[in-house]
């Protein structure tokens, strides 16, 4: 299977197999894929649906999470990770870009680029992680026209509001900051940094459309599994910069050794090998389509 094949494709536009994977029994875990290569892993695990996250995208371009991306940006990794796994994906639109027209654009752009569904954050520029300190908070009632303006301009897009507003205001300002959101037309509600299953549990209680917990690692919220997100009444759950995370450590190990040691042979048994390469990004379904390429021989090892 290869996206180049037109009857390898999803015929179903993304947003509505979103919304079909949230109607489905249980809680839709929505692991953090970064690029092209992550989602294929993670499709390869069993996964049905994907997160894109700012911070990881972020730091993959190394910058950090404050809003300093742009919607190109973000759609150029959308359109790599929706091509790779032909899964639904919601994708963290930050603040929005800016205003109503900006936000339009935004779910234009993202929508033509291949999401699911995108996340709208209550925050002011410069916008921070929603587990750091000191963010700030937009008027609930600009939130509220950003996601109608979301709203208009999606043909299938699933909208998730984010409200960042516990810090400031509290549980009952972030339930109400939710509730006017899902007025203002949110299908989903993203309450973030919540710090304990009571408030989580609450929210549930109190907000009637598919809440999304965030289980952020060295955050605010405390380690939990789906299944006890599921329990606490919540629809969607997200490990967002978790891979990233990962590679990253990965990636510091790999230099430290090549700069100390002068090769990579200590570390070749945590190396995915060539044939697991091949296998996990379909190289030789790609030279099966093209009659002129001959099949590539995959050395055994490397010699001693």
């Amino acid at each position: 299977m290869t996206y180049l094949v037109a009857d390898d494709l999803p015929t179903e536009p993304a947003g509505l197999r979103f919304r079909r994977l949230l109607e489905g029994p249980g809680i839709a875990q929505l692991p953090g894929a970064y690029n092209g290569l992550s989602a294929l892993q993670a499709k390869a695990a069993g996964f049905d649906g994907l997160y894109l996250s700012g911070a990881a995208m972020s730091a993959q371009m190394g910058l950090p999470d404050l809003g300093i991306m742009t919607i190109d940006d973000v759609s150029f990794f959308i359109r790599q990770v929706t091509r790779a796994s032909g899964l639904p994906v919601l994708v963290d639109g930050d603040t929005g870009f800016g205003e109503a027209l900006n936000v339009m654009q935004m779910v234009r752009a993202f929508e033509d680029a291949g999401a699911g569904a995108v996340q709208i954050e209550d925050q002011l520029l410069p916008k921070k992680c929603g587990h750091l300190n000191d963010k700030k908070l937009a008027p609930a009632a600009d939130m509220a026209a950003k996601v109608a303006a979301a709203r208009k301009a999606r043909r299938h897009l699933y909208i998730v509001a984010r409200t960042d507003g516990l810090e400031r205001e509290g549980l009952d300002g972030a339930i109400a900051r939710a509730k006017l959101y899902v007025e203002a037309g949110a299908d989903a509600i993203f309450p973030e940094a919540l710090n304990d299953a009571e408030a989580f549990a609450r929210f549930a209680a109190e907000v009637k459309v598919p809440l999304l917990a965030n289980m952020t690692e060295f955050g605010k919220t405390p380690f939990m599994t789906a299944q006890q997100f599921e329990a606490l009444g919540y629809k969607m759950v997200i490990w967002p910069v978790s891979a990233l995370r990962c590679a990253a450590k990965a990636h510091e190990e790999l230099y430290a050794t090549l700069r100390s040691e002068g090769w990579t042979k200590p570390l070749v048994d945590r190396m995915q090998t060539r044939a697991e390469l091949y296998a996990t990004i379909g190289y030789h379904a790609y030279e099966e389509l093209d009659g002129t390429i001959a099949r590539s021989l995959i050395p055994n090892g490397n010699p001693e």
